[in-house]
């Protein structure tokens, strides 16, 4: 026996939490009985389960890799008719959601999946999955300003976790700088209001590192399958396995 959302999201209904909000609105049956109790367990080989009146089946496991350009919706609907994820997987036969999101404004990695379980694992907190970005911002951030994030800045919503940054390229004019930034949040926009907190508001930002696995060679807006030894390291990862190698390597990522 499992718990509802779980067996759900493993079948690829939705994301954990969004797999809840569907139990809590009664959209949900088990053996043609209305579950509304997020305690709520069944069996996937035994019981029949329902969303919306229509039958859940357990889909093969799909885990992707996708290099989003900006401009692109982190979802795979919108209801303003604006660009989404989903317009660049028409040929992908399951149902994948992102794993976390990617501001409109922001681009790089972003890991799909159907794997509820895995997903949930790797954007809660507690686990601490790093994720590297590379900030372009505007003139050049003294050595101190790095060091203020490196042990954590206070935003509106609280203090952030120390972070990894460091210098990735630097204007000779002084104009602009590349930074690399690791972090192991999750908050809104927190790249972006890091560096606005020490003044120099970034201009472009794009994700290279989720978890120890990088965007390695995959052009703007295409995607790939991750490998076995990719999805490894993603489990790793959600349980607290990344190496110094796995986070030195993401740190030097183009």
């Amino acid at each position: 026996m499992e718990r509802l959302q779980k067996i759900l999201a493993n079948a690829g209904v939705a994301s954990r939490r969004k797999c809840e909000e569907l139990i809590k609105e009664g959209k949900v049956t088990v053996n043609d009985e209305v579950v509304t109790e997020l305690g709520a367990k069944a069996d996937p080989t035994a019981d029949v389960i329902k969303v919306s009146g229509r039958p859940i089946k357990q889909e093969k496991k799909l885990y992707l890799l996708f290099n989003k350009p900006k401009g692109v919706i982190t979802t795979m609907t919108d209801p303003k008719g604006r660009s989404t994820v989903n317009d660049y997987l028409k040929d992908v036969k399951e149902r994948v959601y992102p794993v976390g999101r990617l501001d409109y404004d922001s681009e790089g990695l972003l890991l799909l999946t159907n794997d509820g379980d895995l997903a949930q694992k790797l954007t809660h907190p507690k686990h601490h999955v790093p994720k590297t970005y590379h900030a372009t911002v505007e003139r050049v951030p003294h050595g101190n300003d790095l060091e203020k994030l490196k042990k954590g800045v206070k935003l509106d919503d609280g203090m952030t976790s120390p972070a990894q940054a460091e210098y990735h390229d630097v204007d000779p004019e002084g104009k602009y700088a590349t930074i690399s930034i690791t972090i192991h949040e999750g908050r809104n926009r927190q790249v972006r209001r890091m560096f606005d907190k020490i003044k120099h508001p970034v201009t472009r930002l794009k994700r290279v590192s989720f978890g120890g696995i990088t965007l390695g060679g995959l052009q703007r807006g295409k995607y790939r399958k991750l490998t076995a030894e990719e999805v490894q390291k993603l489990r790793d990862a959600a349980d607290g396995i990344v190496t110094a190698a796995d986070a030195e390597d993401a740190m030097e990522d183009n």
